[in-house]
């Protein structure tokens, strides 16, 4: 054997990969032996080949999936070194999209649990005071929008395509059965995933014979009496100002925003990009909705809106109307006009609820 040769259990060892994961990738072409003896079939490997064997180690740690890491390993360093950032943006995205989940269980569940004590925010202590509207904007020939507001209920669906407001129409009239005096009772993310599921039976059958060309996007909050929890798909928006300060309760699900979450764009190349409208999901029955609790507190004011108000309007105005505004009503009315002053691109659909006292009025 030469000098520059090493066994498969010496390869292995030092590049911490076991003697089955090198038999594995040399069966997927990730990572050939220097030779293979002819006679007994023995694997040999060439000391220059430890680098990237120990690149193939670290990436398995990462959770890499073998078909991607082939893909890095082909690079060179620095394309390779950007693969890597972009994989693992999306796998704290993923993450964060977990972690928000288990937070929620968390808080639903101790919120069970706690229900026999009585805090300031009881059910008795808070309401929501709301308006929604809807406007076609000045460029589209129709308004594809749904918006609804109610006592429990707060909803924005985007449609799109050829049947996009009926898709949209659909999931809103899905949800609303959950702000009615039947709706049912129990624990709250059931409820979501349930009147959700119904949202998107309805729009399949909206949509029929269109496919991939309609659906809707949805963006909801039910509110429980002391919280709000979320549901959100697609590139609507939910947005709560509390303390002065503009906060949003969304992440896009769209081609830029991966791109600018991987590295790959910036915020400013985002507002310009051919791609910047393109959804990577919708309500369909294979796409997984964020959802997440949202602790209210008297004072706050929620927006939820469609993209035609958040992609043309900045986020800097949009905290300066809804500060400026009295009532939710006289709120969605100078947003919309804000929208329709800078192009009215796209249809505008708006949703704003105050979160107030009883007590207190």
């Amino acid at each position: 054997m030469r000098e520059d040769m090493l066994t498969i259990g010496a390869f292995a060892k030092a590049c911490r990969l076991s003697p089955k994961a090198l038999r594995l990738y040399d069966e997927l072409d990730l990572l050939k032996p220097g030779r293979v003896d002819p006679d007994t079939g023995y694997r040999y490997y060439a000391v220059a080949q430890l680098e990237q064997a120990r690149l193939v180690a670290w990436l398995r740690r990462l959770g890499m999936p073998l078909a991607r890491i082939r893909q890095v390993c082909a690079l060179r360093p620095a394309d390779a070194a950007r693969e890597i950032r972009a994989y693992w943006a999306r796998v704290e995205t993923e993450t964060a999209a977990r972690r928000d989940l288990a937070e929620f269980l968390v808080e639903e569940l101790s919120a069970v649990s706690a229900s026999v004590s009585v805090s300031r925010k009881d059910t008795t202590m808070l309401e929501l005071r709301y308006c929604a509207h809807s406007d076609r904007g000045l460029v589209r020939p129709a308004n594809q929008d749904t918006a609804y507001a109610g006592s429990r209920l707060l909803a924005v669906a985007d449609g799109f395509g050829p049947t996009g407001h009926p898709a949209s129409s659909a999931a809103i009239d899905a949800l609303r059965v959950l702000d009615t005096p039947e709706a049912p009772t129990g624990n709250v993310l059931n409820l979501l995933d349930d009147a959700v599921r119904g949202a998107t039976d309805a729009v399949r059958d909206a949509v029929d014979g269109d496919g991939e060309d309609a659906g809707t996007t949805l963006t909801a909050l039910l509110w429980t009496g002391s919280r709000l929890a979320l549901v959100h798909i697609g590139d609507s928006r939910a947005y709560v100002l509390r303390g002065g300060g503009l906060f949003r309760i969304t992440d896009d699900h769209t081609v830029v925003q991966s791109m600018i979450d991987e590295g790959r764009l910036t915020p400013e190349e985002a507002a310009t990009h051919p791609q910047r409208m393109l959804l990577l999901k919708a309500l369909t029955p294979t796409a997984t909705p964020d959802l997440r609790l949202q602790d209210a507190e008297p004072g706050d004011r929620y927006l939820l809106c469609s993209d035609g108000l958040s992609r043309v309007v900045p986020d800097g105005q949009i905290r300066d109307l809804l500060t400026s505004a009295p009532t939710p009503d006289t709120a969605v009315h100078a947003l919309t006009a804000a929208a329709n002053e800078a192009g009215g691109p796209d249809n505008i659909s708006c949703v704003v609820a105050d979160v107030v006292d009883r007590t207190a009025t």
